[in-house]
């Protein structure tokens, strides 16, 4: 059980699969003026490029993707950048961006950039669904709303690839709750085989180079290129990792940073896991009292034994997964993956609701469908590259865990924190796929030093149960930023039907008025 950090798209339309493809080559175009001249040595063509825009059709690979992107008013091209930014002059990366522009006007400020999280969802993606609910408000006609796919994401070439589709079917039927040494060395095996199949598949040198810090590195390269002296950008959940990573290698060249949903840029790894799973246990007890106060709640009545009822419910999948049509079966990873996802947002806790009383009678497709959702599972059995990306940027950006009691004790504090997903069989010691990694993490947890820096305003909800609310009390303290609160349970918040949250956030990133000393936004 690996619960990564959520996308913001969830909220606004779930994440979609865009097409993949190789590197390209830098063709310098018109330059931006003064971009190149202000570029770091050795990256003028880069930062002197311009984007060819053009209809965004070509970057859409579903028919959901296809309905948005047919949408006159959207643009998309592509950036390069070096896969390597130690060397420039060699293989190069295409970075996907779209963009909703804003009207022709004195009043217009720039770009907003955004990033909807992850690591591994579509930023561009995001940007269509937003710019449809922004073009109308102050914020759509005072800034060009732009999205980019990440390095190794979506439709950025080269993509990151590990599994094909029956391959991820298979990795997610399998049973990695055995806790015997038998049980840790079929899982660790199966991590091995991961690992080799996203060298293979994707290449080490692009695994070396997908981390945030290059990530940040692009969009410095994205903000020349879009004309903006200053950046401004809005970034949600693991978006606000790169926003910090950013802010501290590029401190002066921001003009406004909205981070929602913030990761503790301080907080190590394992502590940051169990952090998140208490906050998903949180969410599932948040859920169980509005269940428990309907009828027919398939946890029963009492939300004190609520845990212990969905234990009994999902429990028996261990042993005997639930088949389903078409061949699949519901394993016990996918009951509880698909009830993380229902944990997100408050709006889906009616469909979990319905999905375990559809388990209580046997039936499995409601809480497969959650699942396949998050993992982003087409109805044709492919797969977004979103969790290939997902674990390739975890396994560079954070310390790996390799000692086996480490590992151990890991899992022992995560059951402790997150009781509803105990599997009732032990913990086991088996390392993930991190410490595999071909490659050396290219960061470390640190408190970012930001000399010179606009102060950032952070939106933190305070039962936020993918990323803690403590954790954006930090990153406001750590950029010497705002902090707006935000009550409630969901994941994120800025314009996400909160009028309070998106009027402060409105301000700041048209006047940069930061949000009053203990601001705080009501449930909605």
């Amino acid at each position: 059980m690996r619960p990564r950090r959520a996308p913001v798209v969830a909220v606004i339309a779930g994440l979609a699969a865009l097409l993949l493809g190789a590197c390209a080559q830098v063709v310098p175009g018109v330059a931006v003026p003064d971009a190149a001249g202000s570029a770091p040595a050795g990256l003028e063509t880069f930062y002197g490029q311009q984007i060819d825009w053009g209809p965004c059709a070509p970057f859409a690979a579903t028919d959901e993707d296809r309905q948005i992107y047919a949408d006159p008013a959207l643009q998309c091209g592509r950036m390069q950048v070096p896969l390597d930014y130690a060397a420039p002059q060699g293989r190069t990366a295409s970075i996907a961006v779209l963009r909703h522009a804003a009207p022709a006007s004195p009043q217009r400020i720039g770009s907003l950039v955004l990033n909807p999280g992850g690591p591994g969802a579509s930023g561009i993606q995001t940007a269509a669904y937003l710019a449809s609910s922004l073009s109308s408000t102050e914020v759509g006609r005072r800034f060009d709303i732009v999205g980019f796919d990440p390095r190794g994401v979506g439709a950025s070439e080269p993509a990151i690839r590990c599994l094909s589709g029956p391959e991820r079917d298979a990795d997610r039927r399998d049973d990695d709750t055995d806790p015997s040494p038998a049980g840790v060395a079929s899982t660790e095996a199966e991590e091995r085989q991961t690992v080799d199949l996203c060298s293979q598949r994707s290449g080490v040198d692009v695994l070396a180079n997908v981390g945030t810090r290059d990530v940040a590195k692009d969009m410095d390269v994205l903000r020349a290129t879009l004309g903006d002296p200053r950046l401004t950008y809005l970034g949600f959940s693991y978006g606000t990792r790169i926003g910090s990573t950013y802010a501290e290698e590029f401190p002066r060249n921001v003009r406004a940073m909205v981070l929602d949903g913030a990761l503790d840029p301080d907080q190590d790894p394992t502590t940051e896991l169990v952090e998140q799973g208490r906050g998903f246990q949180g969410a599932f007890d948040a859920f169980a009292r509005d269940c428990t106060t309907r009828p027919n709640c398939p946890l029963g009545q009492d939300p004190a034994q609520a845990t212990r009822v969905y234990q009994d419910l999902t429990r028996p999948l261990i042993a005997r997964p639930l088949p389903l049509a078409g061949g699949r079966v519901l394993s016990y990873a996918d009951a509880q993956q698909g009830t993380i996802n229902a944990l997100y947002v408050e709006a889906y806790w009616p469909r979990l609701n319905r999905a375990l009383a559809d388990l209580r009678a046997g039936q499995g497709n409601g809480l497969m469908t959650l699942a396949d959702e998050y993992y982003e599972r087409n109805p044709d059995g492919t797969y977004a590259s979103s969790q290939d990306a997902f674990e390739a940027v975890r396994c560079v950006d954070d310390p790996r865990v390799t000692d086996p009691a480490q590992s151990l004790a890991r899992a022992e504090a995560y059951n402790q924190a997150a009781p509803f997903l105990d599997s009732g069989r032990g913990v086991s010691a088996a390392r993930d796929s991190c410490a595999f990694w071909p490659v050396p993490p290219t960061s470390q947890p640190h408190v970012p030093q930001v000399p010179g820096l606009t102060p950032p305003l952070v939106v933190s909800t305070t039962g936020d149960p993918a990323t803690p609310y403590q954790a954006g009390v930090e990153l406001a303290r750590a950029l010497g930023g705002s902090l707006l609160t935000k009550i409630g349970d969901e994941h994120t918040a800025t314009f996400q039907n909160s009028p309070c949250v998106d009027d402060i956030v409105t301000r700041y990133l048209i006047d940069n008025t930061p949000a009053p000393p203990g601001a705080t936004c009501p449930a909605t």
